[in-house]
Formats: structure tokens, C-alpha cells, sequence
């Protein structure tokens, strides 16, 4: 009998930051011999674009106490509910041979199904504090993986260091030459993340108008912006005469990081693994708003390697922001030099890290079973 192509069923929220890090292992997996479902709610689905077709992609009910009015926040256990048991009876239908979750509301329920069925079950935080989902299970998983260390872990609970995975078309781009900022055109990557964003459209536009009518010619910005502030700011850019493409998300964000001389984003866990992989100078805003402060975290490594200039809310106005820019763009040797601090943090075969702890709890479940038939059995 053809021996069964194991189960991965990854459990992901909707934003970037847990999708990307799910997809970079997905790839790994499917490249490993598996199937890899993803479970996810209706704004994760707008993630969805870029991972392999051989992905089987399930919505399932959940909520957040978080987010809507009074109603909505009164229903979102019975939801919540309604996607447990959901879950459990797929689980019981099609068994997995490993479940991961990546963080957000759209993973308790294959989280809670996986504890409640005993199933091999691993949790992957990519922050240096841990999300409010991720900490309720932390202590009810088998493995904790962390992307970023060190991570503040529940009283109990040993965390295994393995980075946050890329997406294969970042690792593609490991390392990619640098090309020092110079009297010829250059560009200026902008990315917000998937919340949080408007402060970089509100700040970075006036202060790349700022500098140096010289160095305003020369430069090719893509900023990524809001539905809302997206027309604002392209209409401020051409006014100045910056030359820019402003867009609510580049599907080819790895390409253009690797095009730029400099980096302008939130230190969201994804964008700092992205950064840090490809190898390029950086001004980070960590979004204030985060939990646990948990962008200020995930700067860090980037910021005292030298490779990152990070500038807290509470500090940012256009004249910092300028200055940052300035400071970068007007140094082609020590651009070159942060250029070649981020990938001495970086951690590009994060995801093969992540799958061999996949794979190996796999087998060790396989294994405990194999060895419980045989006592049974009186072998």
C-alpha cells in the first residue's frame, strides 16, 4: 500500500507579518514531499496571491475581540466557536500530521482543534513579544519557534531561535549587490505594513521634497500607501517633483528592495527580515500602537549592527526624517557599510529551520505511535 503524503495544516491571521512567514514554509514543505493546507479568515485570503496553487486554502468563522462595535465584539466567541468545531471535524476527517499556528484570530481554531484531538501542534511568533493568541498557547504546544531573540516568553515556556522565513522570491535576492547612493539615479523603498502606515505617508513625501534639489532629481521613490492616502500623496510627490510610484501594495516588493538604496519602513517582523536578507540601509518607524511595544523590538538587531537608523514616533517629523535620509543617501561608504551590517543579522534559511521542526515532530508523533502499537500489539 503507497505510504500517505503527510499533513501540514498552517493556521495564519490576516496581515503580512503571519502570512509571509507561512508562505516562505509552505514552499519548503511542498518542496519536501507534503500537503500544506492554510487556514485563514477573509482578510487573510487578500494574501493568498502569492503562495504555490498546491496550497489548499480554507476559510474558517473566527473574530476578534478587537476590532467592530458593541454587537460584534459580543459575538465574536459564539464565531470563534462556530470555527473550533468546524475545524475539529475537518481535523477528524482529514487528520494532520502537523499543525502550525503563525499568530492572529484566524489561528485558534485549528490551534484549540489540534490540542483538543492531541495532534503534533507548533506555534511560529515572529515578534519579540509574543501576540495575544500565540501567549494563550504557548504553553500548549509542542514546539515554540521565534523569529526574533530574544523573545518574551511565558514562565515556562523554552523558545527554539530559528529567524523569520522569507519568501522564496526574498531569498532569491539574498545578498544582492549594493549599488552605494551616487550622483546618478537612485530609489527609495517605502512600506508601511499592512496597518499603521498613514504616518510615513503624512511624514516621508514633504521630507524627501526637503532635501537637496540636486538629490530630488535624482531619486525614483515606491511608497506604499493607504486606499485613502494614496491619491494625497502622489498628487504632493508630483507637485514637488519627485518622481514616484505610489501604490496600497507592490506584489514585487523583494525586487524593488533590492533595487533601492535605502529602506524606509515600520519595523514590522516580515519587513525586518526582508531587509536583513537582501542586505540594505534602513530608517525604521516602529509603529507605537504595536503590542507590547513589539516593533521597537524588532528593530533592535538591525539598529545596534549599525544597520538601521530608527526612529521612534515620539521623534519623527519631517526635519528627522530628512536628516535620516540625508545622512544616508550623502555617505555612499557608510550606506555600503549598514548595507553589510543587515546581513550579518540575517537569517535566510529560516524556513528550511522552521521545516526540519516540522518534520521532526512529525516523526516523532509517527514514531510515539509506532511504539505505542507495538506494546499494544505485545510485540
Amino acid at each position: 500500500m503507497a505510504e500517505r503524503t503527510p499533513l501540514l495544516v498552517m493556521a495564519a491571521g490576516g496581515t503580512g507579518g503571519h502570512m509571509f512567514p507561512a508562505q516562505a514554509l509552505a514552499e519548503i514543505m511542498l518542496r519536501r514531499g507534503w500537503r500544506v493546507k492554510l487556514s485563514t479568515d477573509a482578510r487573510g485570503a487578500r494574501y493568498v496571491g502569492g503562495f504555490p496553487h498546491s496550497v489548499e486554502i480554507e476559510q474558517v468563522a473566527s473574530a476578534s475581540f478587537a476590532r467592530g462595535g458593541f454587537l460584534a465584539k459580543l459575538a465574536a466567541p459564539f464565531r470563534i466557536a462556530a470555527g473550533v468545531l468546524s475545524m475539529t471535524l475537518r481535523f477528524a476527517r482529514d487528520r494532520p500530521d502537523v499543525v502550525v499556528g503563525f499568530g492572529g484570530y484566524p489561528s485558534i481554531p485549528a490551534l484549540s482543534a489540534a490540542v483538543a484531538l492531541k495532534l503534533p501542534r507548533m506555534i511560529h511568533e515572529q515578534n519579540g513579544v509574543l501576540g495575544r493568541v500565540n501567549r494563550i498557547f504557548a504553553k500548549r504546544v509542542d514546539v515554540m519557534a521565534c523569529g526574533t531573540w530574544p523573545t518574551d516568553l511565558p514562565e515556562g515556556v523554552e523558545g527554539v531561535h530559528v529567524g523569520n522565513p522569507v519568501r522564496r522570491a526574498v531569498k532569491e535576492r539574498a545578498g544582492a549587490g549594493y549599488i552605494s547612493p551616487g550622483l546618478y539615479p537612485m530609489s527609495i523603498l517605502v512600506i508601511g505594513g499592512s496597518q499603521g502606515a498613514r504616518i510615513l505617508s503624512d511624514v516621508v513625501p514633504p521630507a524627501i521634497a526637503a532635501l537637496p534639489m540636486e538629490a530630488v532629481k535624482l531619486l525614483r521613490v515606491s511608497h506604499q500607501a493607504r486606499d485613502e492616502d494614496g491619491a494625497r500623496v502622489a498628487t504632493f510627490y508630483a507637485e514637488h517633483g519627485v518622481d514616484a510610484e505610489v501604490q496600497p501594495f507592490f506584489q514585487d516588493v523583494p525586487a524593488r528592495m533590492a533595487d533601492a538604496q535605502l529602506v524606509i519602513s515600520r519595523s514590522g517582523a516580515s519587513s525586518v527580515a526582508d531587509i536583513s536578507v537582501i542586505g540594505r540601509p534602513s530608517v525604521l518607524v516602529p509603529y507605537a500602537a504595536a503590542a507590547g511595544d513589539h516593533q521597537m523590538a524588532n528593530a533592535q538587531a538591525l539598529t545596534e549592527a549599525g544597520a538601521a537608523i530608527r526612529l521612534p514616533e515620539s521623534k519623527l517629523t519631517v526635519e528627522t526624517m530628512s536628516a535620516a535620509i540625508l545622512a544616508i543617501l550623502d555617505n555612499p561608504e557608510g550606506a555600503l557599510q549598514m548595507s553589510l551590517a543587515a546581513l550579518k543579522v540575517a537569517r535566510p534559511d529560516a524556513a528550511e529551520t522552521l521545516a526540519d521542526l516540522v518534520e521532526d515532530l512529525g516523526n516523532k508523533d509517527k514514531a510515539d505511535k509506532e511504539g505505542a502499537g507495538h506494546e499494544g500489539s505485545g510485540t
